[in-house]
């Protein structure tokens, strides 16, 4: 499998003009070649493929009008017509039923604030003796290296995000000789806002609630930020701050969710969780709470984690009743008003609390055989489980690009 690691890069001031320079390219010949193909699309031509884009790259290079796409990396824009080409693979794909809905290719602005390139190992792009990573036309940047690189990285992703950070994405593929020892114990885990996990063995873990702790901070800079002159220096700044106070707060959850991840994979050889409807409680007037939490985050690390460590992971149907039946003796009594929180069995007498019990049920309904306060819980038919591939997703769906960092 496939894991992408990423490390902060420091480049000196000619270093970001170079950067600058390539991000402007990638994102001019990504417009050109989408230009084209709506132009064929409108006209009633054949789809233009990716390697008829190519050549008319090569060909407008020797124009004066892009003469200036020679000054940066051929691979950099050859890797700009494959993401056009993925583009437009999952639209089509949409449109067949095969994935979730996607629209079309869209243009990209150079007044976006997210910027991304891409290095194959053809690039000729390496890590130095110095341990800097050296990019061609761009030269030798310093890197912030967090851990070692288990393996040779095929291709490196360097990011620009919206607080003006530099980031180095590697895509490292990843052997069967990271399986962890096997253990016996078995978890199922219920999702929700008051705690952010409950454990079927009967913990529960607070939500930090990221995003409610830094609104003060983050009211106090978005007002700071109307206040200033469009288009001027000063709002780009107060821009910046923005973007950074709101990087804290996605960094701080992100490594709340790998801490979390990592240590339930570590505990536990199976692990069943709920598959929620996020987008449609993120449609409610829980919205803010829904995304403060970042339950699609957590159970993505889950997965992918599970498949490279050798556990299972499975997701149960988001129609179990799991709050409606008694874990101890498997009456269903009916859905519960939220304020209700603990509960007493009419038919065996157990008392329950709500989201323990819901918990158990979750272990119960992916056929896992797990202990709640003592009580063994009785199998239940087994569903079919859903595969989980436990790779990153390539330029996105979500994440556009998907740049998460590995931490187990």
């Amino acid at each position: 499998m496939q894991l992408r690691y990423g490390f902060r890069l420091y480049p000196n001031g000619p270093q970001r003009w170079a950067l600058a320079r390539a991000f402007g390219c990638a994102r001019v010949v990504f417009n050109d070649a989408l230009h084209v193909s709506e132009d064929a699309r409108r006209s009633g031509l054949p789809f233009v493929t990716s390697g008829e884009l190519s050549k008319r790259l090569t060909a407008a290079k020797k124009t004066p009008e892009r003469a200036w796409l020679g000054e940066v990396s051929s691979v950099i824009l050859q890797q700009s017509l494959r993401d056009l080409d993925a583009a437009y693979r999952n639209f089509f794909d949409a449109l067949k039923g095969k994935r979730s809905t996607m629209g079309p290719p869209r243009f990209k602005s150079r007044k976006d604030t997210r910027q991304a390139i891409r290095f194959t190992a053809n690039a000729g792009w390496k890590i130095t003796r110095g341990r800097k990573l050296r990019l061609p036309k761009i030269g030798d940047i310093s890197v912030k290296w967090s851990r070692t690189l288990p393996s040779t990285p095929t291709t490196v992703t360097v990011i620009k995000d919206s607080a003006g950070r530099y980031f180095a994405s590697f895509v490292i593929e990843t052997g069967p000789e990271e399986v962890l020892t096997p253990v016996t114990s078995e978890i199922g885990i219920d999702l929700g806002l008051g705690h952010f996990a409950v454990l079927s063995d009967g913990r529960k873990v607070d939500s930090p609630r990221f995003l409610r702790r830094a609104e003060k901070q983050l009211k106090k800079a978005q007002r700071s930020l109307s206040r200033k002159e469009n288009s001027s220096a000063n709002r780009n700044k107060a821009r910046i701050k923005v973007a950074r106070a709101h990087a804290r707060v996605a960094d701080a959850r992100r490594e709340f969710h790998h801490q979390l991840s990592t240590q339930l994979i570590r505990e536990n050889q199976a692990i069943a969780v709920e598959d929620l409807a996020v987008k449609a409680l993120a449609r409610t007037r829980l919205a803010k709470s829904v995304h403060d939490a970042g339950w699609s985050q957590f159970t993505a690390m889950l997965a992918y984690k599970a498949s490279r460590y050798g556990r299972t992971f499975v997701r149960i149907g988001r129609f179990e009743p799991t709050s409606q039946v008694c874990s101890a003796c498997g009456a269903k009594d009916g859905p519960k008003a939220l304020h209700v929180r603990t509960w007493t069995c009419g038919d065996c007498g157990t008392v329950l609390d709500r989201d323990i019990n819901a918990a158990v049920n979750v272990a119960k309904a992916a056929g896992l055989a797990v202990t709640a306060r003592g009580a063994q819980v009785r199998p239940v038919p087994l569903p079919a489980q859903r595969d989980e591939t436990g790779t990153h997703p390539q330029p996105r769906p979500t994440t556009a690009r998907q740049t998460g960092i590995a931490l187990l």
